[in-house]
C-alpha cells in the first residue's frame, strides 16, 4: 500500500471512529443527564421516549445514505450504512428493554396484553421484532450466504420505518409535530426510491403493428 493511501485509510478511519462517537452521544447525554438526576418527574419516560426517538432518527439516517450518496457523489457514505442500521438496532433493543424492564418489570403477561390491546404498543413491537433480522444478517459472510436474497429481506426497513412512524403518531396525545416531520421525511425518501425505481425500470421496444396488406403489397 503507497504512502497516499495508507493516509486515505487513517483519515476515514478517523472519520469512521468520530461518526461511532457520534451516534453514541445521545446515550452518552441520557446517562448524563440520570447522573445528574435532570430526567424530570417521570424518568422512565423520558428513557423510553428518547431512545425510541433516537431508533427513528437513525433508520432514517440509514435510509438517506443512497439518495445522499448519489447526490453528493461520495461514494464512500455507503460504508457507513451497515453502522448506522446496526446503531438503529441498538437504539431500538434500548427502547424494548426500557419498557420490558423500567416499566413493564418483566410482566410477561401485562406485556402481551399491551401488546394486543394498545395499537401503538402492536405496532412498535412488530417494527422492533423484524429489525432483528435485519440485524443479524447485516455481516458481509450472511450478505454472501444469502446473495439476492440479502437484499429483498433489507427491503423490510422501508415498512419498519413506516410503523416506527405510525407508533410515534400514536403515541403522542397533543403535539404531533415532531413525528409528522419524520413521516414527512420518510415520505420524501420513499418517493425518491421510487422515482428511481421507476427510471431505471427495464424499458421494452414497441415494434411497429402490423397493418393490412394492400393489392399488390407483400405480406
Amino acid at each position: 500500500m503507497s504512502f497516499e493511501l495508507k493516509i486515505r485509510h487513517s483519515k476515514f478511519n478517523i472519520l469512521k471512529a468520530s461518526v461511532f462517537l457520534a451516534c453514541l452521544s445521545p446515550l452518552g447525554l441520557l446517562a448524563l443527564d440520570a447522573f445528574r438526576d435532570n430526567l424530570g418527574a417521570n424518568p422512565i419516560e423520558v428513557i423510553t421516549r428518547s431512545v425510541g426517538t433516537w431508533t427513528l432518527v437513525f433508520l432514517l439516517i440509514t435510509l438517506s445514505v443512497t439518495p445522499l450518496r448519489k447526490l453528493s457523489g461520495w461514494n464512500s457514505l455507503i460504508k457507513f450504512r451497515r453502522m448506522l442500521g446496526l446503531f438503529a438496532f441498538f437504539y431500538g433493543a434500548l427502547h424494548f428493554t426500557t419498557y420490558i424492564w423500567l416499566d413493564q418489570f418483566f410482566d410477561l403477561q401485562g406485556i402481551v396484553k399491551d401488546v394486543m390491546k394498545r395499537p401503538f404498543i402492536t405496532v412498535g413491537f412488530a417494527s422492533f421484532v423484524l429489525l432483528i433480522p435485519l440485524a443479524i444478517t447485516s455481516t458481509s459472510g450472511m450478505i454472501r450466504r444469502l446473495g439476492k436474497r440479502w437484499q429483498q429481506l433489507h427491503r423490510l426497513v422501508y415498512g419498519i420505518a413506516v410503523g416506527g412512524v405510525v407508533h410515534f403518531l400514536w403515541l403522542v396525545k397533543a403535539d404531533i409535530t415532531q413525528p409528522v416531520v419524520y413521516g414527512t421525511i420518510l415520505a420524501l425518501l420513499l418517493t425518491y426510491r421510487l422515482l428511481a425505481a421507476w427510471s431505471h425500470r427495464p424499458r421494452v421496444a414497441v415494434r411497429p403493428q402490423a397493418h393490412a396488406a394492400m393489392p399488390g403489397e407483400r405480406l
